[in-house]
C-alpha cells in the first residue's frame, strides 16, 4: 500500500497494492522463509545424521522433510495445482530405502517452488475456491489450506531445529 493511502486503502497520490496481490506476496514469502529455515538446520546434517533418530521415539529429520514433502505435494500440489500427485502418507515416515539427504532436500524445494508457483497464480476468487481434501476436515477453502499448510511446516520445522541439535551433540 501507498505510504499515502488512507486507512481505508484508498491512495492518495500513489498505487495501493490490490489485496489480492499482497496475500500472495505474503503466503510465497512466508513459504520460503520457513524454506530457509529448514535448510540452515538440515544442510550442515551429514546424509547419516539426517537419517538417524536421536532419541528412541518420534522421527528422523529425513522424514520429517518426506512428509513436509508429501503434505505440500498432496495438499496443494494434488488438491490445487492438479499435479497427479498420489501420497503415501506412511511411507513418509517409514521409507525402508530412503533416498539421499540431497534428494530429499531438492524434492522438498521442488515442493515449495510449486507451492509458491501455485499462490501466484490464484485470483482474488481463487481464495474462496472450495476445498476438500483426505485427512483435512478444518480447510473449506483454498486460502485456509494455504494458512494450515504454512503453519504445519513450520511446526515440524521447530522439530527439526530441536532434532538438529541434539544430532550436533551426539
Amino acid at each position: 500500500m501507498s505510504a499515502f493511502a488512507d486507512a481505508s486503502g484508498v491512495a492518495r497520490g500513489g498505487s495501493v497494492t490490490a489485496p489480492n496481490e499482497t496475500v500472495a506476496n505474503g503466503l510465497a514469502a512466508y513459504y520460503e522463509y520457513v524454506a530457509q529455515e529448514l535448510h540452515n538446520w538440515v544442510d550442515p546434517l551429514t546424509n547419516e545424521q539426517f537419517w538417524r533418530k536421536p532419541f528412541p521415539y518420534g522421527n528422523s529429520v529425513g522424514h520429517l522433510v518426506l512428509h513436509l514433502t508429501g503434505n505440500l505435494s498432496y495438499y496443494i500440489g494434488a488438491r490445487i495445482a492438479e499435479t497427479g500427485y498420489v501420497r503415501h502418507r506412511e511411507r513418509e515416515f517409514t521409507e525402508p530405502k530412503p533416498p539421499h539427504k540431497d534428494e530429499a532436500l531438492r524434492a522438498f524445494d521442488r515442493a515449495v517452488a510449486m507451492v509458491v508457483a501455485t499462490i501466484r497464480n490464484q485470483s482474488a476468487a481463487d481464495w474462496e475456491k472450495e476445498y476438500t481434501a483426505e485427512r483435512e476436515p478444518e480447510a473449506k477453502d483454498r486460502f485456509h489450506i494455504f494458512v494450515r499448510c504454512a503453519g504445519h511446516a513450520y511446526h515440524h520445522v521447530g522439530q527439526i531445529v530441536y532434532l538438529s541439535r541434539e544430532l550436533a551433540r551426539t
